[in-house]
């Protein structure tokens, strides 16, 4: 039974070390952008970004999933295309950043300041806008909205409504 059971338990191993390089965060590219430099396409993977301050950033396309930019101001930020799931940015100021066709799955924008965003095609199944200043949002649409959930203190564009978390 040994025998039959090592080749499989190698077989897993090899795999997992495979797809594991894949899969980690880029510590020097997280390092990059909390120097503030713009990143495109970069691996952020839960880079912790936590009351940082920087406008203008380019991060088109990055992998900033589960990354924490509690408290960040990041005005003007390009985040289109960037993977964005389960994000913490409670309390963020993203004014007039770019989120078009950006996977906000399960993300967490509690208290967040939005305004003059891009949602141009963004995913937001499963966002949490509570509390959270989307007013002048553009390319933002019922659909979207009827995905996430906010409270009562969320700010929308005027004809929009959000489901109570």
């Amino acid at each position: 039974m040994t025998n039959r059971a090592t080749p499989l338990a190698a077989l897993t191993l090899m795999l997992v070390s495979l797809a594991a390089p894949s899969m980690a965060q880029n510590q020097s590219q997280i390092a990059q952008v909390r120097a503030g430099s713009s990143c495109p396409g970069c691996n952020l993977f839960q880079g912790d970004f936590t009351y940082m301050e920087k406008a203008g950033l380019n991060l088109s396309g990055a992998r900033l999933r589960q990354a924490d930019m509690t408290l960040a101001v990041w005005n003007r930020v390009r985040l289109n295309e960037a993977d964005l799931r389960d994000i913490n940015a409670y309390g963020s100021v993203m004014s007039s950043a770019n989120f078009a066709n950006a996977d906000l799955t399960n993300a967490s924008l509690v208290g967040a300041w939005l305004q003059g965003s891009n949602w141009s095609g963004a995913k937001l199944e499963g966002t949490n806008l509570s509390g959270a200043d989307l007013s002048r949002g553009r390319g933002l649409t019922q659909s979207q909205l009827s995905q996430a959930c906010g409270d009562s203190s969320t700010i929308l564009p005027q004809g929009l409504t959000i489901p109570s978390c």
